[in-house]
């Protein structure tokens, strides 16, 4: 087997890093970037102690802690970051790291992979962690009868097994270069073997939770990764809305808040004891369109919607500027192979109604399904409602709960709101977002072009080879899909000016990519 990645214990927190060139695709390391009026980020030598207070976005009563079964609201997600671990992990610098697994390797089509697990590491249960939990916990994931929404993302993976105690096997339908990477999704979490949720070998220990309510963890005493986490306790609250959130940050009811509100993040910067965090990232806004249901299922109808939404005032109104337009493809300019080339597809109503009339259509009469699952989620479909009409394109939007949101609207209905926060690589999001065989398919896409490339472009070791594929496939997507992407956004989030931490933030999730409880500390 050819030896891919090694990575020495983890001391003080901070594993040496390396990049993997020609094997696995890389992010891009993300920094805190100012905003007007915002105090410094507190980047002093790490100390232990306190308990993190936290209102975050999301939270529905339906949620879990089940991998592969819930949504990907942060709340619930930051929760899960913090009682489970990985085999790898994506670093604040965009790298590759390891997390249970101390070493992978690989044959030189990458078609086989092994997985060594650190020694010595224990489930908050007590017991001791082996290649059996690893299998188990992979296991859920693969398969047609499978109900994992990662299911996409495994398709590929033939087999998984024990090799020992501390060796993994993942044998795969054909290579995968990404597949390290890809183990880095929240819902690749390792569980013991025949436990489903709440027990991990993370760095707090669930006492107490309440879906869509709060969560409440302490320290993990036998912590793997040596010197973390800081905090000794952390309580995580599910506060929807914005305002909530700020005015809790304000009165110094807890430390750290998401997603304030973009259009006054001026002023919330310079109320004095709070600073902002903004990092740009993979994170887009969606108007998914299921393309096996009429009318969606003509490419003409789709493309005279994708010329009728006004892409630069959503950014401007919903973003505030914090972010950039978006092309239709779920790709974005931080990724390894973006595809620059592609026109970048605008506002233009004669367009629109030339595909309506190309498409047999003199008006079109179509409902959005929407809630603020993203801050603006309903505006959105409205911006998009005013926009349409000049086209002759009649939207009728009709406003849901949040609660429930992703069980029983997203993915269920014609066309609604939705967003996502990324995928570290181009093959992780196609395979999740776009495979014929994921569950998280929310456009219906099938594409017999598109899936011969997915398998292809993921085994292709040459670069150059790899990034025309990768083109090939964003432009599919755009010119054929059933996804209207009008913009990515930046992940915001504010803290109160006691809480400290590295310069660089992950750019994967808002809060140093969900692990802001294990990588934070009080200055």
């Amino acid at each position: 087997m050819k030896k891919i990645f090694k990575v020495p214990e983890i001391k003080n927190g901070i594993p040496r890093r390396r990049f993997i060139k020609d094997a696995v695709s890389l992010g891009v390391a993300a920094t805190v970037l100012p905003i007007a009026g915002s105090m410094k980020v507190n980047a002093a030598i790490p100390k232990k102690g306190g308990h993190l207070r936290q209102a975050l976005r999301g939270g529905s009563s339906s949620d879990t802690l089940e991998t592969g079964a819930s949504s990907g609201d942060t709340q619930p997600q930051n929760v899960k970051r913090q009682i489970y671990n990985n085999l790898t992990e994506q670093l604040p610098d965009g790298s590759l790291g390891g997390e249970l697994a101390e070493s992978w390797e690989a044959t030189s089509d990458a078609a086989t992979w092994e997985f060594k697990l650190r020694k010595g590491i224990e489930f908050h249960n007590g017991k001791s962690l082996d290649a059996q939990d690893v299998v188990e916990s992979i296991q859920k994931h693969l398969g047609e009868e499978t109900k994992s929404v990662a299911k996409g993302l495994v398709s590929g993976v033939k087999e998984v097994k024990a090799n020992g105690k501390h060796s993994i096997i993942f044998t795969l339908e054909s290579g995968d270069a990404d597949l390290p990477f890809t183990l880095t999704d929240h819902n690749f979490a390792i569980m013991p073997a025949g436990i489903n949720e709440g027990v991990g070998t993370g760095p707090f220990v669930l006492k107490k939770w309440e879906p869509g309510v709060s969560a409440e963890t302490e320290r993990n005493p036998n912590y793997f990764k040596e010197g973390l986490p800081y905090f000794d306790s952390v309580e995580t609250l599910s506060v929807t809305d914005a305002t909530a959130r700020q005015n809790a940050l304000r009165t110094n009811s807890v430390d750290v808040i998401d997603e304030p509100i973009l259009n006054t993040l001026d002023l919330f910067a310079k109320s004095g004891g709070i600073n902002i965090q903004e990092t740009p990232g993979n994170k887009h806004y969606t108007l998914p369109m299921r393309m096996n249901v009429s009318p969606f299922d003509n490419n003409d109808v789709r493309l005279a919607l994708k010329h009728s939404i006004d892409r630069e005032q959503i950014l401007k109104t919903i973003l505030n500027g914090h972010g950039y337009i978006g092309n239709d493809h779920p790709i974005s300019r931080a990724m390894s192979y973006y595809a620059d080339e592609i026109p970048q597809r605008e506002y233009d109503i004669d367009k629109a109604k030339y595909y309506l009339k190309k498409s047999g259509n003199s008006s079109l009469d179509i409902e959005i399904h929407a809630a603020d699952i993203f801050p603006g989620g309903v505006d959105t479909a409205v911006l998009f409602k005013n926009h349409a009409e000049k086209a002759g394109i009649n939207i009728k939007v009709t406003q849901v709960s949040k609660d429930g949101y992703w069980s029983n609207i997203w993915n269920k209905v014609p066309m609604c709101v939705s967003y996502w926060s990324g995928r570290p690589t181009a093959n992780a999001m196609f395979s999740l977002a776009f495979s014929s065989k994921s569950t998280y398919n929310e456009t219906a896409w099938n594409n017999e072009r598109f899936e011969k490339l997915l398998v292809e472009a993921r085994a292709e070791l040459n670069d150059v080879k790899r990034k025309d594929m990768y083109a090939e496939m964003q432009r599919l997507v755009s010119e054929e899909g059933g996804l209207i992407a009008p913009v990515f956004a930046n992940f915001v989030s504010a803290t109160s000016d006691s809480i400290g931490m590295a310069d660089k933030q992950s750019s994967n999730w808002v809060l140093d990519g969900c692990k802001n409880t294990e990588r934070w500390w009080f200055a």
